[in-house]
């Protein structure tokens, strides 16, 4: 498949226009985007926090994770659509940078440290979940955890930095064609005939 060929194709279609050319729509779901990453990374520091027995440790884990891991998947998901809605306006420019290729290796990492903790941590958590602190192999889970979030967050911001306005530089000046001597004359030419001059008295 020509990846090149389908992010034009992506660029084209008219929501991605109807984004790049609104004055409000891109800044709206960045805004968004940041919320939904908000939601999704203060749910998960609680989380790993809990199981490093650093925060509420008065509180089961399995029930404290239960009641927020609906709003982490939520807030995932308001993310990854306000992300690929964003993606679709400059998709030729995001898919070369390099933070954003390493945000999409990270959110990677970050799912599959989640299987194995599920897979590890997770199938005991009835045993220590009243415990103040998660086994080790949770508590490596969760360290590894705030440090890709953290990581994947830094990677966002520095995507913005080094791609805004970067399609705008590829593309050729607009006055670089332009004869404004001719533009002059032109506007001389069709000027209306000056009325002539009262005679003198």
């Amino acid at each position: 498949m020509d990846l090149t060929a389908l992010f034009k194709s992506l660029e084209a279609t008219s929501l991605a226009t109807g984004i790049r050319n609104s004055l409000f729509l891109f800044p709206m779901l960045e805004a968004v985007h940041v919320i939904g990453l908000a939601l999704v990374f203060g749910t998960i520091v609680v989380i790993d926090l809990r199981a490093l027995g650093v925060a509420s440790r008065g509180r089961g884990f399995a029930k404290m994770a239960t009641d927020l891991l609906k709003w982490t998947w939520i807030g995932f998901a308001i993310a990854a659509v306000t992300g690929a809605l964003m993606f679709t306006t400059n998709a030729q420019v995001y898919s070369v940078n390099t933070f954003f290729r390493i945000k999409l290796v990270l959110l990677a990492l970050a799912g599959l440290n989640m299987l194995v903790f599920q897979f590890t941590a997770g199938k005991t958590i009835h045993q220590w979940s009243e415990a103040p602190t998660a086994p080790p192999i949770g508590k490596v889970a969760a360290i590894l955890s705030l440090c890709l979030w953290v990581s994947i967050i830094f990677m966002g911001r520095l995507i913005g930095f080094t791609t805004t306005g970067q399609q705008a530089k590829e593309a050729p000046a607009a006055t670089s064609d332009i004869d404004f001597d001719a533009l002059v004359s032109g506007a001389a030419a069709d000027a209306p005939p000056a009325a002539p001059a009262a005679p003198a008295k």
